[in-house]
């Protein structure tokens, strides 16, 4: 699930030896669908040279530029998003905050420090920001699901039902809305979960990709299967480690779910190795990870 919203061009040229590869990975997938489906090893995304010469014009107009606190807020606020985009979270959130000193209303900067106190750990601030956001704009909804987020990886799992149960309702047609709801759930209920999803399922865009991870948690595809289902109608090398990074990190939580915690770790690393930096599923693979290795949440103190 895209994590980012960015006014940039998206289209990438498939090379013809990918497409072949592609092409034949995809009839081969009827063939053995049961086959393990490992050798799907992601490839990192590079930094799109775009982004960098954005990021540059960027850092020169607010450097020479004369600008009102309004303008200057929302370049930082801009420069922030790309380098979340690139990866570089900490210097987005050192624009994020300087962003918001600067213009204290700025609901997407609230909304990116919430997050990134979610992966701090300091879920008290992150709750505080989340509420901002919907204080500024109500009709900010993913502000739902990262508050909803937030509450899910502090253990608050009955609260965070709310959240999850709102931003599900507002697009009943997204897999990924009802997929949240259902990892959520099954934390207290999992036949409950189990049911709500399969009825939520007759709602689903049969044509977005996500609904196969619907599809796997109700049993419907095996593992292999759903690996498989990544080459469907591929239209390039981008689209194909962003599903990647989705499917491993779903994987992943399903293989947690059933105590298998070395194949668990072991997908969560391969979604991390897309480097779909702008995908929740790549930014909460990595507390994923230290949650499961029971490791400290941290990050620099002098940030927050």
């Amino acid at each position: 699930m895209r994590l980012l919203n960015l006014l940039m061009p998206k289209s990438i040229q498939l090379c013809v030896l990918a497409a072949a590869l592609l092409l034949g990975l995809t009839g081969c997938a009827a063939q053995h669908s049961h086959a393990p489906a490992y050798w799907l090893t992601p490839e990192p995304l590079p930094v799109p040279e775009r982004t960098e010469v954005a990021i540059a014009r960027l850092t020169e107009i607010l450097h020479r530029a004369e600008l009102t606190e309004q303008q200057s807020a929302q370049l930082h606020y801009d420069r922030g998003v790309m380098y979340e985009s690139v990866g570089l979270t900490s210097l987005a959130r050192f624009d994020f905050m300087r962003a918001l000193r600067l213009q204290p209303d700025l609901a997407g900067a609230y909304n990116f420090m919430g997050i990134h106190y979610t992966l701090a750990g300091n879920f008290d601030q992150a709750y505080e920001a989340f509420d901002s956001v919907l204080e500024l704009d109500p009709g900010y909804e993913f502000a739902y699901l990262n508050r909803a987020l937030a509450l899910y990886y502090a253990g608050r799992i009955d609260l965070s039902l709310y959240d999850f149960v709102e931003f599900q309702q507002r697009d009943v047609t997204d897999p990924y809305r009802a997929v949240w709801l259902f990892l959520a759930q099954s934390e207290l209920d999992p036949a409950t979960a189990a049911e709500q999803l399969a009825m939520q399922r007759a709602t689903l865009n049969d044509n977005n990709w996500g609904t196969q991870l619907a599809d796997f948690f109700l049993g419907r595809l095996s593992e292999a299967d759903l690996l498989y289902s990544v080459t469907n109608e591929l239209t390039s090398q981008k689209q194909l480690a962003e599903r990647l990074c989705e499917a491993y990190f779903y994987l992943a939580k399903w293989h947690s779910m059933q105590g298998d915690t070395e194949r668990a770790i072991h997908n969560f690393k391969l979604s991390l190795a897309t480097n779909v930096f702008e995908f929740l599923e790549h930014r909460y693979a990595r507390l994923e990870l230290a949650r499961l290795r029971d490791e400290p949440l941290s990050v620099e103190d002098e940030f927050f």
